[in-house]
Protein backbone atom coordinates (compact mmCIF):
# COMPACT_ATOMS: atom_id res chain seq x y z
CA UNK A 1 0.00 0.00 0.00
CA UNK A 2 1.12 3.54 -0.65
CA UNK A 3 1.13 5.53 2.55
CA UNK A 4 1.34 9.24 3.16
CA UNK A 5 2.27 10.72 6.54
CA UNK A 6 2.09 14.49 6.80
CA UNK A 7 1.42 17.26 9.27
CA UNK A 8 -0.32 20.47 8.21
CA UNK A 9 -0.25 23.97 9.66
CA UNK A 10 -1.84 27.32 8.92
CA UNK A 11 0.39 30.38 9.10
CA UNK A 12 0.05 34.14 9.27
CA UNK A 13 1.33 36.08 6.28
CA UNK A 14 4.39 37.18 8.28
CA UNK A 15 5.23 33.67 9.49
CA UNK A 16 4.70 32.23 6.01
CA UNK A 17 7.05 34.83 4.50
CA UNK A 18 9.70 34.27 7.19
CA UNK A 19 9.59 30.51 6.65
CA UNK A 20 9.95 31.02 2.91
CA UNK A 21 13.09 33.10 3.46
CA UNK A 22 14.72 30.37 5.58
CA UNK A 23 15.80 28.51 2.40
CA UNK A 24 16.45 29.86 -1.08
CA UNK A 25 16.22 26.84 -3.35
CA UNK A 26 12.56 25.77 -3.31
CA UNK A 27 11.07 23.91 -6.25
CA UNK A 28 8.02 25.88 -7.44
CA UNK A 29 4.96 23.96 -8.65
CA UNK A 30 1.73 25.50 -9.95
CA UNK A 31 -1.18 23.30 -8.83
CA UNK A 32 -4.82 23.19 -9.93
CA UNK A 33 -6.80 20.51 -8.14
CA UNK A 34 -10.25 19.13 -8.90
CA UNK A 35 -11.85 16.82 -6.34
CA UNK A 36 -14.46 14.29 -7.46
CA UNK A 37 -17.23 12.33 -5.77
CA UNK A 38 -20.23 10.30 -6.87
CA UNK A 39 -23.67 11.88 -7.22
CA UNK A 40 -24.71 10.32 -3.88
CA UNK A 41 -21.41 11.32 -2.15
CA UNK A 42 -20.40 7.67 -1.63
CA UNK A 43 -16.68 8.51 -1.65
CA UNK A 44 -16.76 11.30 0.91
CA UNK A 45 -19.09 9.20 3.11
CA UNK A 46 -16.24 6.65 3.27
CA UNK A 47 -13.58 9.36 3.69
CA UNK A 48 -12.10 8.52 0.28
CA UNK A 49 -10.56 11.43 -1.60
CA UNK A 50 -10.33 11.25 -5.39
CA UNK A 51 -8.58 14.07 -7.18
CA UNK A 52 -7.02 15.13 -10.45
CA UNK A 53 -4.28 17.71 -10.09
CA UNK A 54 -2.42 19.62 -12.75
CA UNK A 55 1.16 20.01 -11.49
CA UNK A 56 3.00 22.44 -13.77
CA UNK A 57 0.77 21.20 -16.59
CA UNK A 58 1.10 17.45 -15.84
CA UNK A 59 -2.12 15.63 -14.87
CA UNK A 60 -1.73 13.46 -11.75
CA UNK A 61 -4.68 11.38 -10.50
CA UNK A 62 -4.73 10.36 -6.83
CA UNK A 63 -6.88 8.39 -4.40
CA UNK A 64 -6.45 8.72 -0.63
CA UNK A 65 -8.03 6.60 2.10
CA UNK A 66 -8.10 6.90 5.92
CA UNK A 67 -5.12 5.40 7.78
CA UNK A 68 -4.64 6.89 11.24
CA UNK A 69 -4.47 10.43 12.58
CA UNK A 70 -1.79 11.91 10.29
CA UNK A 71 -1.38 9.02 7.84
CA UNK A 72 -3.42 8.05 4.81
CA UNK A 73 -3.35 5.40 2.14
CA UNK A 74 -2.27 7.11 -1.08
CA UNK A 75 -1.90 5.95 -4.68
CA UNK A 76 -1.21 8.20 -7.65
CA UNK A 77 -0.21 8.12 -11.28
CA UNK A 78 0.03 10.38 -14.30
CA UNK A 79 -3.21 10.10 -16.31
CA UNK A 80 -5.20 12.50 -18.45
CA UNK A 81 -8.64 11.27 -17.35
CA UNK A 82 -9.78 10.59 -13.77
CA UNK A 83 -12.32 7.88 -14.69
CA UNK A 84 -9.79 6.02 -16.83
CA UNK A 85 -7.27 6.29 -13.97
CA UNK A 86 -9.45 4.50 -11.40
CA UNK A 87 -8.79 0.90 -12.61
CA UNK A 88 -5.07 1.69 -12.83
CA UNK A 89 -5.08 3.13 -9.29
CA UNK A 90 -6.75 -0.08 -8.06
CA UNK A 91 -4.03 -2.13 -9.76
CA UNK A 92 -1.50 -0.10 -7.77
CA UNK A 93 -3.27 -1.11 -4.55
CA UNK A 94 -6.13 1.37 -4.06
CA UNK A 95 -9.26 -0.31 -2.64
CA UNK A 96 -11.14 -2.38 -5.25
CA UNK A 97 -14.44 -1.00 -3.90
CA UNK A 98 -13.56 2.19 -5.79
CA UNK A 99 -14.52 0.45 -9.06
CA UNK A 100 -18.01 -0.37 -7.77
CA UNK A 101 -18.53 2.99 -6.07
CA UNK A 102 -17.67 4.99 -9.20
CA UNK A 103 -19.30 2.77 -11.87
CA UNK A 104 -22.15 5.27 -12.42
CA UNK A 105 -19.78 8.19 -12.96
CA UNK A 106 -18.32 11.11 -11.08
CA UNK A 107 -19.21 14.73 -10.38
CA UNK A 108 -16.93 17.63 -9.49
CA UNK A 109 -17.09 18.26 -5.75
CA UNK A 110 -14.73 21.20 -5.16
CA UNK A 111 -11.15 22.24 -5.85
CA UNK A 112 -8.06 24.27 -5.06
CA UNK A 113 -5.63 26.48 -6.99
CA UNK A 114 -2.28 27.27 -5.41
CA UNK A 115 1.45 27.58 -5.79
CA UNK A 116 3.59 25.13 -3.89
CA UNK A 117 7.17 25.85 -2.90
CA UNK A 118 8.73 22.51 -1.93
CA UNK A 119 12.06 21.67 -0.32
CA UNK A 120 13.50 18.29 0.69
CA UNK A 121 15.07 18.41 4.16
CA UNK A 122 17.42 15.50 4.86
CA UNK A 123 19.02 14.14 8.01
CA UNK A 124 20.87 10.90 8.83
CA UNK A 125 17.51 9.46 9.99
CA UNK A 126 15.62 10.16 6.74
CA UNK A 127 13.97 13.00 4.84
CA UNK A 128 10.87 15.18 4.92
CA UNK A 129 9.41 17.51 2.34
CA UNK A 130 8.57 21.01 3.46
CA UNK A 131 5.78 22.44 1.30
CA UNK A 132 4.54 26.02 1.42
CA UNK A 133 1.14 26.24 -0.30
CA UNK A 134 -0.50 29.58 -1.08
CA UNK A 135 -3.60 30.20 -3.15
CA UNK A 136 -7.34 29.53 -2.83
CA UNK A 137 -9.75 26.71 -2.04
CA UNK A 138 -12.74 26.53 -4.41
CA UNK A 139 -16.27 25.35 -3.69
CA UNK A 140 -19.85 26.31 -4.45
CA UNK A 141 -18.74 29.23 -6.63
CA UNK A 142 -16.77 30.70 -3.71
CA UNK A 143 -13.09 31.07 -2.91
CA UNK A 144 -11.32 30.83 0.45
CA UNK A 145 -7.71 31.99 0.87
CA UNK A 146 -5.20 29.20 1.48
CA UNK A 147 -1.86 29.56 3.24
CA UNK A 148 -0.64 26.19 4.46
CA UNK A 149 2.62 24.59 5.56
CA UNK A 150 3.01 20.82 5.16
CA UNK A 151 5.69 18.51 6.50
CA UNK A 152 5.51 15.17 4.64
CA UNK A 153 7.62 12.17 5.57
CA UNK A 154 9.59 10.89 2.56
CA UNK A 155 11.82 8.35 4.35
CA UNK A 156 12.57 7.33 7.91
CA UNK A 157 10.39 7.10 11.02
CA UNK A 158 7.25 9.17 11.62
CA UNK A 159 8.99 10.75 14.60
CA UNK A 160 11.33 12.52 12.16
CA UNK A 161 8.42 14.38 10.53
CA UNK A 162 6.94 15.11 13.94
CA UNK A 163 10.27 16.51 15.14
CA UNK A 164 10.68 18.80 12.11
CA UNK A 165 7.05 19.90 12.39
CA UNK A 166 7.36 20.71 16.10
CA UNK A 167 10.54 22.72 15.59
CA UNK A 168 9.13 24.70 12.65
CA UNK A 169 5.80 25.30 14.42
CA UNK A 170 7.58 26.75 17.45
CA UNK A 171 10.07 28.79 15.43
CA UNK A 172 7.49 30.30 13.04
CA UNK A 173 4.32 30.33 15.21
CA UNK A 174 2.43 27.84 13.03
CA UNK A 175 -1.03 26.60 13.99
CA UNK A 176 -1.87 22.88 13.54
CA UNK A 177 -4.46 22.25 10.80
CA UNK A 178 -6.33 18.96 11.20
CA UNK A 179 -8.48 19.26 8.07
CA UNK A 180 -7.28 18.43 4.56
CA UNK A 181 -7.59 20.87 1.67
CA UNK A 182 -10.38 18.66 0.36
CA UNK A 183 -12.33 18.78 3.66
CA UNK A 184 -12.10 22.57 3.79
CA UNK A 185 -13.02 23.02 0.11
CA UNK A 186 -15.91 20.58 0.48
CA UNK A 187 -17.21 22.51 3.46
CA UNK A 188 -17.03 25.69 1.38
CA UNK A 189 -18.93 23.96 -1.46
CA UNK A 190 -21.68 22.90 0.96
CA UNK A 191 -21.96 26.42 2.33
CA UNK A 192 -21.03 25.37 5.88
Amino acid sequence: MGREFELKFSASAASFAALGKQWDDFTVISMETTYFDTEDCALSARHITLRQRMENGVSVCTVKTPDGSHGRGEWELEAADIEAAIPMLCKLGAPEELLELTKNGLVVSCGARFTRRAKLLSSPKGAVELALDEGVLLGGGKELPLREVEIELKSGPEELAESYAKALAEMFQLTPESRSKFARAQKLAKGD
